[in-house]
C-alpha cells in the first residue's frame, strides 16, 4: 500500500504527463494543419495561415518545455525524504490545510481529504520552507501553524 505522499507524488507525475501529452498533441495538430494548408491564389492568406500555425507550434513548444521542467523537478524530489524542517518533497499538515511541497498542480482529493500541491517558489511554499513543527506563519491575513511534517 502506498503512502499518502506517494499518492500525491504520483498524481503530480500524472498531471505533468497529461500536460506534456496535450502540448505534444497540439503541436502535431498545428504542424499537420500547416502541412495541409495548400498554396492558393491568395498568397497573403496562405502566408498568414502558415505564420499563425508557426505561432501555435511555438506556443506548444514552450508549454512542453515548461512541463518538462516540472517533470525534472518531480524526479529530483522522490517520496522517501523526511526532515524535521520543511523542504521540497514534504507533506506539511497545518491547522489550515495540508500542503504537498512539490509543484503547483492545484488541489488533490485523496480518501476524501484535500491536499494542495504547491511549488516551493509559490508564496505559501516560500513561507513553509525551513519551518518546523509548532512554527507558525501568516499569509494573506490567515494564520497557519505546522502540526506535522511527513
Amino acid at each position: 500500500m502506498s503512502t499518502i505522499k506517494e499518492q500525491l507524488y504520483n498524481l503530480c507525475i500524472a498531471y505533468v504527463q497529461n500536460r506534456m501529452q496535450a502540448a505534444e498533441d497540439a503541436f502535431r495538430a498545428a504542424e499537420q494543419a500547416s502541412n495541409d494548408d495548400t498554396k492558393s491564389s491568395a498568397g497573403d492568406k496562405y502566408e498568414t495561415g502558415r505564420a499563425m500555425m508557426q505561432q501555435e507550434k511555438d506556443r506548444n513548444t514552450i508549454q512542453l518545455n515548461e512541463a518538462s521542467k516540472l517533470m525534472v523537478a518531480l524526479n529530483l524530489i522522490g517520496t522517501k525524504n523526511t526532515s524535521p524542517i520543511v523542504e521540497t518533497g514534504n507533506l506539511v499538515i497545518t491547522d489550515n490545510g495540508k500542503f504537498y511541497l512539490a509543484i503547483s498542480a492545484g488541489t488533490w482529493v485523496v480518501d476524501g481529504v484535500s491536499y494542495f500541491a504547491v511549488s516551493p517558489a509559490s508564496p505559501i511554499g516560500m513561507k513553509l520552507k525551513g519551518l518546523k513543527v509548532g512554527d507558525g506563519f501568516e499569509l494573506n491575513g490567515k494564520g497557519y501553524v505546522i502540526e506535522e511534517i511527513i
